[in-house]
């Protein structure tokens, strides 16, 4: 069994650039470290600029950066697809239904798909 993933690896990017905390927040355009900093103690979510910011500095998607907190959310998505996929086929009329449970049906068999690494 694998250990948990943190919700984000910010810190660890960081200290592998040999930045300050101040300096990535000068880099972000922040005032101070303190923005920086929790976000590395995960007490607050970037915004998307800075989420952008963070990947173009450390050359990691952010996917990669916060991987905690995206299979946090992939599994809440994947969930709440089922659920609609359900609800849909209750009602299964006409061709525009149809439609969005094959869109659905599709990004479900692409994320359960062994990768072809």
């Amino acid at each position: 069994m694998t250990a948990p993933r943190l919700p984000n690896y910010i810190r660890t990017y960081r200290k592998r650039s040999s930045l300050t905390q101040v300096e990535v927040a000068f880099l972000l355009g922040t005032k101070s470290g303190a923005a920086v900093s929790r976000h590395e103690r995960f007490k607050q979510t970037p915004d998307l600029q800075t989420l952008l910011a963070y990947e173009m500095l450390f050359r990691t998607p952010v996917r990669s950066l916060f991987s905690g907190t995206h299979e946090k959310v992939e599994k809440k998505l994947l969930h709440r697809i089922r659920l609609l996929i359900r609800k849909l086929t209750e009602f299964r009329h006409g061709r525009h239904i149809q439609r969005k449970i094959e869109v659905l049906m599709a990004y479900l068999e692409e994320e359960t798909a062994p990768s072809q690494a």
